[in-house]
């Protein structure tokens, strides 16, 4: 999904703040694409398609990053009385293709490509290059397919600073609330995958994360938090989050 000949337009980051869309971000812009602005969906509640957790600060990193923020709110999305995941999934991507027929309009040259931080999802990455299709552009998947160790290791090396913000995963406990993301949790991770089947990146959902500083942001997001534990599974609430 990453071999494409970039051509003319401009390009859409699909944008959540966490480690795999910021990743994609990130590359896009080693690779000379011209990123004109990021997209972030904001579901109200548990999606099929798109990371929820914390969607909310992505303003803040796009002020870092220094590229404008296009936003789709809830309200956006109209109601569905989907009878499966597959049909709550594409009724679940039709307000982010709307946002971007919208702003293939207003963007020089067009709508070049969006980035997307799936990494083995195919339920995801069909249902992005379909739309990719019907809007005549290309998909810029730097993390496609690639080992997901490899992945952290080069996010780790490229001066990545990851939160981790949610778990839900045999194996994550409270412990792993507001933890670093950094070489010893990339070895536990290995250490689970192998015991419980852990995806190492949390790409099945076992863990969300969030970018608080990185080679391609200005600024650093200082974040204040308290830990919500459930019994099984947790989440990290924002008090304050703000340009360091």
């Amino acid at each position: 999904m990453s071999d494409f000949d970039a051509g003319e337009g401009r390009w859409v980051s699909l944008f959540s703040g966490g480690k795999d869309s910021s990743w994609a971000l990130y590359r896009a812009l080693e690779s000379d694409l011209d990123v004109a602005c990021l997209l972030t969906v904001h579901p109200s509640a548990d999606s099929y398609m798109y990371h929820v957790p914390a969607t909310e600060l992505t303003g803040l990193a796009a002020e870092s990053v220094g590229i404008e923020h296009v936003n789709v709110e809830p309200a956006d999305f109209e109601a569905a009385n989907a009878t499966d995941a597959g049909a709550q999934g594409d009724a679940e991507l039709e307000p982010m293709e709307r946002a971007l027929e919208r702003l293939a309009d207003d963007l020089d040259g067009g709508l070049a490509g969006v980035t997307a931080g799936a990494i083995e999802s195919e339920f995801q990455t069909s249902r992005i290059q379909a739309m990719a299709d019907r809007l005549g552009c290309e998909v810029f998947a730097p993390l496609w397919q690639k080992d997901p160790l490899e992945l952290g290791a080069a996010m780790l090396d490229a001066g990545f600073e990851i939160t981790i913000l949610q778990v839900a995963a045999y194996g994550l406990d409270e412990s792993w609330l507001g933890r670093t993301l950094d070489r010893d949790a990339l070895d536990e991770l290995a250490a689970l995958s192998e015991e419980y089947g852990v995806h190492p990146l949390g790409e099945g959902g076992e863990f969300e994360t969030f970018v608080t500083d990185g080679p391609h942001m200005a600024r650093a997001i200082d974040l204040d938090y308290e830990p919500v534990w459930e019994g099984d599974r947790g989440r990290v609430e924002i008090t304050d989050a703000r340009l360091a």
